[in-house]
């Protein structure tokens, strides 16, 4: 099954991809992972993937297209794949649709997490994590249990992502709205595309999907 998660920065779309993984095997192809990978290489795709990410701008097509292409040839893809942050114009989605032609595959549906803008907003500005492990916090919807210690691993060391505060998160909404939201008609027009409520509880998003998943 390939399937591809779409809705703005924050809405969820790492989590669940991560639960369709565990739950169905499906590999969860995260292009957002993969770049602050090449970040923290300090390459000079790094470099500028650096640049481009901080000031919340979309990233080259031909990068991603390219790492897309390599990954899904892996073994571990063989059983199927969700993309996760990818594609992010209609440019993007044709050059996609044209990649796994080319590997004679298609995708299976495009699920929309359908979000409030505000809300999400807070959602994003208030997330850190923990330096140590990476388990992820809030500063308002999920505290540590004991302030200031990782209820994971005890490390008393948090860290934020550059781009989670409210000017960059701002920028990354508008963007989306101008470049990718109009990707939902493209799939649409194909009958790809699904909609949940990216706003619900976690395991509602979870059970929603799978409602999805079924039907299909």
């Amino acid at each position: 099954m390939r399937l591809i998660l779409l809705g703005p920065p924050g809405a969820g779309k790492g989590t669940q991809a991560k639960r369709l993984q565990e739950s169905r095997g499906l590999v969860q192809l995260s292009t957002g992972d993969m770049l602050r990978a090449a970040v923290a290489s300090g390459s000079p795709l790094g470099q500028q993937a650096k640049r481009v990410m901080e000031a919340g701008e979309l990233m080259p097509d031909e990068i991603i297209i390219d790492m897309i292409a390599e990954r899904v040839d892996q073994q571990d893809c063989r059983n199927g794949f969700v993309l996760d942050g990818f594609p992010r114009t209609t440019r993007q989605a044709a050059a996609l649709d044209e990649m796994l032609k080319r590997k004679n595959a298609s995708l299976d549906a495009v699920i929309e997490l359908a979000v409030d803008e505000a809300a999400l907003i807070e959602r994003i500005s208030g997330r850190f994590s923990c330096a140590k492990c990476g388990a992820g916090y809030h500063e308002k919807f999920q505290r540590p249990k004991k302030d200031g210690v990782c209820d994971v691993c005890g490390s008393t060391e948090f860290v934020r992502r550059k781009d989670d505060n409210a000017t960059t998160v701002a920028a990354r909404l508008e963007a989306y709205r101008n470049q990718t939201a109009p990707i939902l008609p493209y799939y649409e027009e194909r009958g790809l595309l699904r909609r949940v409520d990216g706003m619900a509880d976690v395991d509602e998003v979870t059970r929603q999907i799978e409602d999805v998943l079924a039907s299909l």
